[in-house]
């Protein structure tokens, strides 16, 4: 299976708002480092850099103002003679009246952008973000030209990045951008399965009102669970969207058992779509010792869920999103993707 990574992504890091206090992020570079040290290892295929795309094909799943905020904001935050990272101050909440359009100074498109503290943005961060979105961009190019499979070892992660905002460490949403490109490559439906313990939140926004784009996203129940907004089984589209969004919220504890039972569902799902191309938001934060989520899956439970997925038979793009027990991120990553390839 051909990877595609690029080193930017070391550009970006990063500190968050969690528990009262400014600390460090979960979302490190170690973490992409010690996946692409267990695909060398188990020999899984090439490993290739992406190739650059315009922001166009960012624009066509999230939106061009959007899009150019991302690029732009450290210069505007830099102008003000700030140094230090990023963060917004203030968001647009449900009563305020002047919500629909954004402000002009930095710290008011900061919190008109973001959902959260979690998403900082310094000097690195447009570039890490961009070539993340290229790998999932390259590696769609790859499986829409014949490859049964590819992986884009993206690093930030995207799957919180919605339409107009991001958070949850994701800016540009790699999973949605990959869809989109695929359909705008000639593909006539496309099925996304979000595997990540947390809500797709941000490709659930992109994809609501389509019926091209299956989404279904198997996570931690939203009552309890971040980002706790979005995720219920009764989200299910709007519009032509109807019944083309399923959320399987498990709760605390979830076992593989449980798991399997959810995991069949959605796969039942993405075969009645007869999807042209899968796009899996592969997270493996659902590990029974990852320190900020609550499944309880085991290693080996990884090997059965890529197997699960390659039973599908459909051309299949992997794009990498959260984990953060990183002595095991690796291991559980890829024995998705070799339990994808028959591969024990």
């Amino acid at each position: 299976m051909l990877t595609i990574y690029s080193s930017d992504h070391h550009l970006h890091l990063g500190v968050e708002l969690k528990d009262g206090v400014i600390s460090d992020s979960f979302e490190t570079p170690l973490r992409a480092e010690t996946v692409l040290a267990r695909v060398k290892a188990t020999g899984l295929g090439d490993v290739i850099s992406p190739t650059s795309f315009d922001r166009r094909c960012y624009a066509a799943a999230h939106s061009q103002q959007y899009v150019d905020f991302l690029a732009n904001a450290w210069d505007e935050w830099r102008a003000t003679g700030r140094t230090c990272q990023a963060l917004p101050l203030v968001w647009p909440v449900r009563a305020m009246p002047s919500n629909a359009l954004p402000p002009s100074f930095i710290d008011g498109k900061l919190g008109f952008y973001s959902m959260d503290a979690g998403a900082p943005i310094n000097a690195g961060t447009w570039a890490a973000v961009s070539s993340s979105a290229n790998s999932a961009l390259t590696g769609a190019d790859a499986v829409s030209n014949g490859a049964h499979a590819a992986f884009a070892l993206c690093r930030p992660p995207g799957h919180h990045a919605g339409r107009e905002y991001m958070g949850g460490y994701c800016y540009l949403n790699n999973a949605a951008i990959a869809a989109q490109h695929a359909i705008a490559q000639g593909a006539q439906r496309v099925a996304v399965i979000d595997v990540d313990f947390h809500h797709g939140n941000g490709t659930q926004d992109i994809f609501y009102d389509r019926s091209d784009v299956l989404f279904v996203s198997i996570h931690g129940e939203p009552s309890v669970s971040y980002p706790y907004f979005s995720g219920r089984a009764d989200e299910r589209g709007i519009g032509d969207g109807t019944g083309f969004n399923l959320n399987l919220p498990l709760p605390k504890g979830t076992l593989w058992s449980g798991y399997e039972a959810a995991l069949n569902r959605a796969c039942a799902a993405v075969a009645a779509h007869t999807p042209d191309m899968l796009v899996v938001s592969l997270g493996v934060d659902t590990f029974e010792h990852d320190p900020i989520s609550h499944f309880r899956l085991r290693t080996d439970d990884y090997l059965r869920l890529g197997e699960a997925l390659g039973r599908l038979q459909v051309p299949t793009l992997f794009v990498m999103e959260g984990g953060y027990m990183v002595d095991e991120i690796g291991i559980n990553a890829v024995n998705v993707l070799l339990g994808f390839e028959g591969r024990r």
